[in-house]
């Protein structure tokens, strides 16, 4: 069984949502929503996230269109997954985030970033955890 935290990235050009998750309750929190500029958050606020968490992954959420084909986003959010394991010696991992957004938005106007990456986190760990 898994136990521990997730990070998990809403991943936006402006604007990254991160969320924080756990294996046990298979829930997530929003922590913040880290500012972006060209899709590039300031690496600093990342590190001090995984420093204060130390999660076991890091999960970003995949912009995919309703059809499932591949948005104009996705080789951008793929990018910044890659960033994130080669920074972090950590399992990076993509989710399907084709609902989240829009979702998020519905709940919070101001925190839909944070949002959307709890659903992300809370999606990702449903089916992390089945699969084991």
């Amino acid at each position: 069984m898994h136990h521990g935290h997730i990070l998990a990235f809403d991943y936006g050009l402006k604007h990254i949502g991160v969320s924080v998750g756990q294996f046990v309750t298979r829930t997530a929190s929003p922590l913040v929503t880290l500012r972006a500029k060209n899709g590039k958050p300031n690496w600093v606020d990342v590190d001090r996230l995984v420093s204060d968490w130390q999660p076991t992954n890091l999960v970003v959420g995949l912009p995919i269109n309703m059809d499932g084909t591949e948005s104009d986003m996705s080789a951008q959010a793929r990018d910044f997954a890659d960033a994130l394991a080669s920074r972090y010696t950590l399992p990076v991992a993509l989710a399907d985030e084709r609902l989240t957004s829009r979702a998020a938005q519905e709940l919070s106007r101001e925190r839909s970033h944070e949002l959307a990456a709890v659903l992300i986190a809370e999606t990702w760990l449903s089916q992390a955890v089945d699969k084991t």
